[in-house]
């Protein structure tokens, strides 16, 4: 959803078969985030600056590694697998991902909502109870103790602070220019829908809400609707470590 009154660029990058816009940052540069579909193949893929008519402006190559993403299985209750969406709370949660305003809150560097290992990391293929369920995870999950501070990565401004039924206790962030982000299974959210929140600022608390079987955070990162990897938006050794066995 774009803001209204709002005004890009008349261009932007084409990868992947989608266009994301060009935004004039601070210091006068053009930036504009192109994210890698976790299904994309492997190889050289074109990337291409556009005008507004998709002409091509300038075109390079952009090598895709496979990420090699393993599988993790879920052990899934009754209840669990019983569990339906509110009315409107899937429509809530795919309106954030798709959030692109003009104005950036995020900085370069983001800090981890909790200082907890990683039970399950980004892009594996979930399975319930031994089978397959034809998707991926699209955040990271976090160990931690119910009832601990939740803090927001970057700025930003929510968007969602409510407690559903699938997703459970939920805060979601805009923080500008196609980055979202959202904080699942909460016990309970600390900010309000509309609210401008500081990077390190408390927007909830660790809880075992919605599809849950242990107290954790579910922290989701996008990028002009499309998951991205968290890990990758801090490049310092040791963030998000992985639980010991």
């Amino acid at each position: 959803m774009r803001d209204a009154g709002e005004t890009y660029l008349e261009a932007g990058v084409r990868f992947a078969d989608r266009t994301v816009p060009l935004f004039r940052q601070e210091e006068g540069e053009l930036l504009a985030l192109a994210p890698v579909p976790v299904n994309v193949e492997p190889g050289a893929h074109p990337l291409a600056v556009v005008d507004r008519t998709g002409a091509i402006l300038h075109q390079t190559q952009v090598k895709v590694l496979d990420a090699q993403f393993p599988r993790q299985n879920i052990r899934a209750t009754s209840s669990m697998k019983a569990l339906q969406p509110l009315p409107g709370e899937m429509e809530a949660m795919r309106d954030l991902r798709n959030t692109v305003s003009s104005e950036r809150f995020w900085a370069d560097t983001l800090i981890n909502p909790v200082r907890n290992c990683m039970t399950s990391p980004f892009g594996v293929a979930r399975y319930h109870n031994g089978k397959p369920t034809g998707g991926y995870h699209r955040g990271v999950d976090l160990r931690s103790p119910e009832g601990r501070p939740v803090r927001a990565p970057a700025a930003g401004i929510v968007k969602i602070a409510r407690m559903f039924r699938l997703h459970g206790g939920t805060v979601g962030l805009d923080h500008g220019q196609g980055v979202t982000s959202s904080y699942i299974h909460l016990s309970k959210t600390a900010v309000k829908k509309g609210e401008k929140v500081k990077q390190g600022e408390i927007v909830g608390y660790v809880g075992s809400t919605g599809f849950s079987t242990a107290p954790h955070l579910h922290w989701g990162l996008y990028v002009h609707g499309l998951p991205v990897n968290p890990k990758q938006w801090n490049p310092a050794k040791g963030w998000l470590t992985p639980c010991a066995r």
